[in-house]
C-alpha cells in the first residue's frame, strides 16, 4: 500500500485489514498516536486523513491507500513546534499526555476550518476527544489563544 504520511510518500507491505493505529505505532514507529479505548470513543488515536479527524483504531490500513495521513508528529516542522503545540505547553493543556495528540489534531483541524472561534465552537470541535486530567478549560484556552 502507498499513501502520504506527514508529507512524505510511504510504501508498505502490510495486511490491509490491520488497524491503522497498529501500523503507525508498530510498523512506522510513530508512537505519538495513542491507544485509549480501542473502540473509537476516546479520540486518543485521532489522526487526520485528508484533513478530516478520524479514530485510527477504527480504520483499516487499506483504507488509506492513496490518501494523506497526518499524525501528531507531522504537525511540527522538525523540532520547531506549531503555535498550537506551544499554546498547549504555555496553558498547561497537556498533563498525562494520552489525549494530547488527538486533542492537538482535532484542534488543528478546527483552526484550519475557522479562525473565528469561541469556547462553544472549541468544545464542539473537540467533542470526540476525552480528557480525564485537565477538565478541558486549559485545552480550550490554548485553542482560543491560537484562534486570535
Amino acid at each position: 500500500m502507498r499513501f502520504t504520511l506527514n508529507g512524505q510518500s510511504v510504501s508498505l507491505d502490510v495486511v490491509g485489514t490491520r488497524r491503522l493505529l497498529d501500523v503507525l505505532r508498530e510498523d512506522l514507529q510513530l508512537t505519538g498516536t495513542k491507544e485509549g479505548c480501542g473502540e473509537g470513543e476516546c479520540g486518543a488515536c485521532s489522526v487526520l486523513i485528508d484533513g478530516q479527524v478520524v479514530d485510527s483504531c477504527l480504520v483499516a490500513a487499506g483504507q488509506v491507500e492513496g490518501r494523506e495521513v497526518t499524525t501528531v508528529e507531522g504537525l511540527a516542522d522538525g523540532t520547531r513546534l506549531t503555535a498550537l503545540q506551544q499554546a498547549f505547553i504555555e496553558h498547561g493543556a497537556a498533563q498525562c499526555g494520552i489525549c494530547t495528540p488527538g486533542m492537538l489534531l482535532a484542534a488543528h483541524a478546527l483552526l484550519q476550518q475557522s479562525k473565528r472561534l469561541d469556547a462553544d465552537d472549541v468544545r464542539e470541535g473537540l467533542a470526540g476527544n476525552l480528557c480525564r486530567c485537565t477538565g478541558y478549560t486549559k485545552i480550550i484556552d490554548a485553542v482560543l489563544a491560537c484562534a486570535k
